[in-house]
């Protein structure tokens, strides 16, 4: 398998929150997620955990091809959890998380996990696109997003109405990310499909993704399409230049560009 990957910060005095690597038969991406206040309860912050879990998910990628996705990352966020436990209230509401999305090629299928609102995409030759998501928070988060519009960005009205959404995080009939309980991984969207037929695929933070779900340049066959002949890259190239067209807030873009399937 071959993998090309971009990744773009929202902002030079930034760090970059997301994290993706990649191995002859496996490819992760991790965009991390942090919410104000949160260097007050975790001194390594969201790309320290983002950078931690997706190398731990790697190695054990790596080493344990028998076990199931979500069991690898339930063992990578324990590991990242005990990690700073010692030093960090992990167990904060606002202690950092991550979405997650993996790609694994095993027995002439390509397995799959999406948890959070990351973007998997498997191009079908002769068919369109199978786009895997997890629409979980995007439909819990609709209800808050007018009272997030009406208060000033940072004022106190603010940060109630952000506590108060993210109260639904990792509980039933809530939504689900990587954050301090392993458990949050058997909630994952997870499935397999045939190696045979596929072209390619590609993972994407919901900062990558906007190409098609916000901005509305191209639809996922287009979105596929570019990728192929002109590579991640290019992707966030057009999302730059249409948040500043949009006057809309940067965000952290990573793409995973899997191609040449086939197992190692």
């Amino acid at each position: 398998m071959r993998v090309t990957s971009t990744s773009s910060a929202a902002r030079t005095d930034r760090a970059n929150e997301d994290f993706t690597g990649a191995l002859p038969m496996a490819a992760v991406l991790i965009d991390g997620a942090g919410i104000p206040g949160a260097a007050s309860v975790c001194r390594h912050g969201v790309a320290w955990y983002a950078n931690r879990l997706g190398g731990d998910l790697l190695g054990l990628l790596s080493l344990a091809r028998e076990r199931s996705l979500p069991e690898l990352l339930g063992e990578a966020i324990e590991r990242v959890t005990d990690d700073h436990r010692d030093t960090c209230d992990v167990a904060s509401p606002i202690s950092p998380s991550a979405a997650v999305a993996v790609l694994r090629l095993s027995g002439g299928f390509v397995e799959y996990l999406v948890l959070g609102d990351s973007f998997l995409v498997l191009d079908r030759a002769g068919a369109t696109p199978l786009v895997v998501s997890d629409p979980r928070e995007v439909i819990i988060s609709r209800p808050y997003a007018s009272a997030l519009t009406a208060a000033a960005e940072g004022s106190d009205e603010y940060h109630r109405v952000l506590r108060d959404l993210r109260a639904n995080r990792n509980r039933p009939g809530g939504f689900w990310v990587a954050k301090d309980e392993p458990g949050a991984a058997d909630e994952a969207i997870t499935g397999s499909c045939p190696l045979s037929g596929l072209a390619g695929a590609a993972l994407l933070s919901n900062g990558a993704s906007r190409i098609v779900d916000r901005f509305g340049l191209v639809d996922w066959p287009g979105a596929m399409a570019l990728l192929t002949s002109s590579g991640p890259a290019e992707v966030i190239r057009r999302v730059r230049e249409a948040e500043v067209r949009h006057a809309v807030a940067a965000d952290d873009a990573t793409i995973a560009h899997c191609t040449d399937l086939g197992e190692s």
